[in-house]
Order: C-alpha cells, then structure tokens, then sequence
C-alpha cells in the first residue's frame, strides 16, 4: 500500500517542481490534465495488468475524452511522471517510461510495426520531449536526454544528449557539441521554377512593348506569347 502512495505524491510534486504555472497541490488536483490523466492510468494498469477484459480499453478512452491524453493501458510510466499541458499526448501500449520524465503536449510515444511485442520506445530515468515530438520504434531513449520540440526520432538516443531535427540526430552530449558528419546534398527540382521563369519573360515582354507603344519605336521582343507553354489556367 505504500508504494502507490509514494508514486501518487511523486506525481503530485512533478508539477510543483516543474511548471511555475503550478500554484499549489490544489491547483494540480483540480486542473491539470496530465495529473489526471497519470493517475487514473495507474488504476487502470492494474486492471490491465490482471488481464480483466474490455474495461481498462473502455476506461482509457473516457480519460482521453476528458483530459485529451491518451495512453494504452499496457504502458509501464514510473514515478514522477509529468505531462505539461498534455492535449494530443498519445502513449503506446508497450511504451516504458522511467521516473521523473516530462512530456509537453502534441507529443507521441509509437510504434513503427504492425507485429506484437515491443514495438514502443523506452524512455531513462529524467527524459523530457519537447511539445509535438515523436519517438517512435522500439527504441532507447537514454536518462536524462532530451528531445527537441517537433523533432522525430528513430533510433537510440544515448544518455544525457539532446536530439534534434527531422529525423532526430543528437548535437549535444554530456554538455559537449557533438560534429554532424557531412552528407551530401541532394538538390530536389522545383516544378514551380519554370512556370515562373515564364512569367518573368512574360512581364520583361509586355514592359518591352508597353516602352515602344509609348516611344514609337519598335523593339525586338524575346519572349513570345505563342505556344510558350505556360497554361494560364494553372496559374
């Protein structure tokens, strides 16, 4: 019994300790989201946990109706779990966090597999994920990294480094710039270039003609407006 108590204060003084929005246990108790929805997830774990059919799925999905959060029942969260904000959050059913991690909103915990087992990451003691990042695969999240808002990561992260971009690369490690090797560039065409190429030929003709009919002298234009390949409708 004392266990579940010492995780529920735990996650009652992430909030406290993190956001200095909060204003006191009661405010945590009465309007935050992410407390909400932790703590009625480790009730539900337990029923997950003992394998009682329907109902952790049926109880998951009001938490999500209500705080906005969604989190699988099969998701193992440890002690001091804070979710800022929370709205968008989602957590996949074979998703391990370990204490004292923080998440911000729009963020996903998934899978990259259709099969079953472990297909969600594992996130180390102190982790914290940026607002809209994705960690997604059964990959390893090391303790006290962190994920830069927006960013997705694909592969294991190491401990106490911090991961950027799209998809993820870690540029700091313990405190220390880390070199991104070179790639080469790969240049993508533009479909919208040639259409205005055209139109800049277009304009330098029309001013060209626009200059003679007011001087009286004719000037050899460049671009045609014959067969020049640039549909009007499209524009």
């Amino acid at each position: 019994m004392i266990a579940p108590i010492e995780t529920f204060l735990a996650d009652l003084r992430a909030p406290l300790e993190r956001d200095p929005a909060a204003n006191g246990w009661l405010d945590v108790v009465l309007s935050y989201p992410g407390f909400h929805a932790i703590v009625a997830h480790r009730a539900i774990h337990v029923l997950y946990r003992r394998k009682v059919p329907i109902v952790p799925r049926f109880l998951a999905h009001w938490v999500r109706f209500v705080t906005g959060i969604e989190i699988h029942p099969g998701a193992t969260i440890g002690r001091g779990f804070f979710i800022d904000h929370g709205m968008g959050v989602v957590i996949g059913e074979t998703t391990e966090v370990g204490d004292g991690v923080t998440i911000y909103q729009g963020v996903t915990l998934g899978g990259t597999s259709l099969q079953r087992g472990k297909r969600h990451p594992t996130l180390g003691d102190g982790v914290v994920v940026g607002l809209n990042a994705a960690v997604l695969g059964a990959i390893t999240i090391g303790a006290n990294a962190r994920v830069g808002a927006g960013s997705i990561v694909v592969k294991d992260v190491p401990p106490n480094s911090t991961v950027v971009g799209i998809p993820g690369r870690v540029v700091l490690q313990d405190g220390k710039p880390v070199a991104v090797p070179s790639r080469p560039q790969v240049d993508l065409p533009d479909p919208n270039a040639p259409m205005i190429l055209q139109l800049q030929e277009r304009v330098a003709a029309l001013e060209a003609l626009m200059h003679s009919a007011r001087t009286g002298t004719v000037k050899k234009v460049s671009a045609t407006f014959d067969d020049d390949g640039l549909d009007a409708a499209a524009l």
